[in-house]
């Protein structure tokens, strides 16, 4: 039988190709289900503000797939007032959920598609934790998120 073996040293991919792989076979080799999130991920921006109307202090997230467990670890806790939140290919995926406890716990706020919010209302001052991805995450995994205290499995998680 015949074999092709190709390896990419950048990536640590490497590829046998045989008569009998399936072109969706060979694709899912090449890139892993969790690269392609990872790649989702890549085109969001987040803007925090601790002031109304996109002032004072910011917080710059320049990709998805992250998780803070506890915004104090930046000194921003209870201090979210306003945001701006963008993904830049394909704005409509793109989910931010606030908690206003730690380890997203608490009451929550759920913020999808590109948006700039200048004043986060009966909210503002009392977010705690978040979770930013670069897709719709569903109400079930939010309410899943919050009563487990554990962040979707292919995201970066920040800690104090």
């Amino acid at each position: 039988m015949f074999h092709q073996v190709l390896y990419n040293k950048k990536r640590g991919l490497a590829l046998h190709i045989c008569p009998n792989l399936s072109y969706e076979s060979i694709i899912e080799y090449i890139i892993p289900k969790e690269r392609v999130i990872e790649l989702a991920n890549t085109d969001v921006r987040l803007q925090l503000f601790s002031g109304n109307n996109f002032t004072n202090r910011r917080i710059v997230f320049r990709r998805g797939g992250v998780a803070v467990r506890d915004l104090g670890a930046f000194r921003f806790d209870n201090v979210l007032s306003s945001f701006r939140l963008r993904n830049i290919s394909t704005t409509d995926s793109v989910t931010l959920v606030l908690f206003s406890r730690i380890n997203f716990q608490g009451s929550i706020r759920i913020f999808r598609g590109q948006q700039n919010v200048s004043n986060l209302g009966n909210f503002n001052n009392l977010t705690s934790s978040l979770i930013l991805v670069g897709r719709n995450l569903t109400n079930s995994q939010i309410q899943q998120i919050q009563s487990t205290g554990i962040a979707p499995r292919d995201i970066l998680v920040v800690r104090q």
